[in-house]
């Protein structure tokens, strides 16, 4: 068994409880489909958000969907001039038989800018 990452980013259309927890669990629910995941493989989900997000954690949008025994925390993104605004992203860290260049990474909305090789 592998000890595998995977990586997400979404953004949010503005700084609402309501909109980063749509968006929030739309990038998990995304990412879980994507990879096939259980969510008993997952070992923690770490979480940053813009400067510009902080109306309430992105953590919370787990716990909605069911991530209840894995660790979650969630950081402040480093703030870099002229970068993208207004965005979460997100690290699973889970347990899994797959190999990592398995794992499909997700960037949705506005975020698929930060990865346009998957796109």
């Amino acid at each position: 068994m592998n000890i595998l990452s995977i990586r997400g980013a979404i953004t949010a259309e503005e700084n609402t409880k309501e909109s980063i927890i749509n968006n929030s669990k739309q990038l998990l629910i995304e990412l879980v489909e994507r990879n096939n995941i259980s969510k008993e493989e997952v070992i923690s989900i770490f979480f940053s958000a813009t400067k510009d997000l902080d109306a309430i954690y992105p953590a919370e949008a787990a716990r909605d969907i069911g991530f209840t025994n894995c660790s979650l925390m969630c950081f402040q993104e480093m703030f870099v001039p002229n970068s993208l605004m207004k965005c979460i992203r997100v690290t699973i860290l889970l347990n899994s038989y797959k190999s990592q260049s398995e794992i499909k990474h997700t960037y949705l909305k506005e975020a698929e800018i930060l990865r346009p090789d998957l796109t």
